[in-house]
């Protein structure tokens, strides 16, 4: 019975009574927070919201399964695309954002079938190869991109007495809530334990019964599929797609994003999407320091919190729990 209440503890979101007072006091604020700030930063919200989905699915490949992917790119941009050519037939814009997830997902597990024979950089090359072998058919094929002038999608109308950001930023306040609920859950699952399992030894994972083939496919299908989720509300959001939007530089913030916030952590993937969307607001001036800034960030964390701004939460959380006694 102990062992049963204890796995039971175990699978809890919150365990804490106290834990579950600011959390919620959190959540409630951030809610709120169109009330008390401005039009700007309910924006800047919005556009976290919309990255944290993304980078989800790139914690679960890299930071829960170990497998190296620099193809996020080019499943965002077919999750985007999708979801613009769905929007231009009439499609109602939430089973749009379902599919341009479901076909991120398909190409995610086609693209997953080389992690069954490659691993670390070899494996990088080859995904990265997918991501501008997209950008290319994408950028070379005007029926696919809507050409020079791009594909023109509708946005969303205003919502009862909110106006457009507001409308924006509760609907992806929601999806993206969903998507941390789903990602604790499985990670949580026998699912997740996999996973874990190949990210730490995957010959030793696949003689105590973990196939390597199931979840290595699987593992890239539901990151793709958070990707193109992520693409299809990029393209709710903003009305407008053209090709040079999914360069390699999108990919490298899904890697800033993931390494910054913390590997293998649910909450370092929120962080890590608040510090790509806002580290730029602030340097809107000096655009052109932002690479160098990403890249000194990278450097720090590795050397010095290899668990990122995640992990270094969770440290000052440990400390005080303990104080004065540590």
């Amino acid at each position: 019975m102990d062992l049963i209440q204890s796995y039971s503890e175990e699978l809890k979101l919150i365990r804490k009574p106290w834990t579950k007072v600011w959390v919620w006091g959190l959540v409630l604020a951030v809610f709120l927070l169109p009330t008390y700030t401005t039009d700007a930063v309910v924006y800047i919200a919005t556009m976290v919201f919309m990255l944290t989905v993304g980078v989800l699915g790139q914690n679960l490949l890299i930071g829960f399964t170990g497998q190296i992917s620099f193809g996020q790119a080019g499943f965002l941009a077919i999750g985007a695309f999708t979801f613009g050519h769905l929007s231009m037939l009439g499609v109602p814009w939430a089973l749009a954002l379902v599919a341009a997830g479901v076909m991120a997902g398909i190409f995610g597990f086609l693209v997953g079938f080389p992690s069954l024979r490659l691993k670390g950089p070899y494996l990088a090359i080859a995904t990265l190869g997918f991501g501008v072998a997209v950008y290319q058919i994408f950028a070379n094929s005007p029926v696919l991109s809507g050409g020079r002038m791009g594909l023109t999608i509708q946005k969303l109308e205003e919502f009862w007495f909110l106006n457009m950001e507001q409308t924006y930023f509760y609907l992806y306040f929601i999806i993206a809530g969903l998507f941390v609920l789903l990602t604790y859950n499985i990670v949580s699952s026998y699912m997740g334990r996999a996973f874990i399992a190949i990210r730490d030894n995957d010959i030793a994972a696949e003689v105590l019964g973990v196939s390597l083939t199931r979840y290595k496919l699987l593992s890239f299908a539901i990151s793709s599929f958070y990707v193109g989720v992520q693409g299809g509300m990029l393209a709710l959001l903003l009305g407008y797609l053209e090709p040079n939007m999914f360069t390699f530089l999108t990919t490298i913030d899904f890697l800033v994003a993931v390494i910054v916030g913390g590997l293998a952590l649910v909450e370092g993937s929120i962080l890590g999407a608040a510090f790509v969307v806002i580290i730029p607001q602030l340097l809107s001036e000096y655009k052109e320091a932002v690479p160098f800034i990403y890249g000194v960030a990278i450097i720090l964390v590795l050397i010095f919190q290899p668990l990122g701004l995640a992990g270094m939460w969770l440290k000052m959380r440990l400390y005080f729990r303990h104080w004065p006694f540590r």
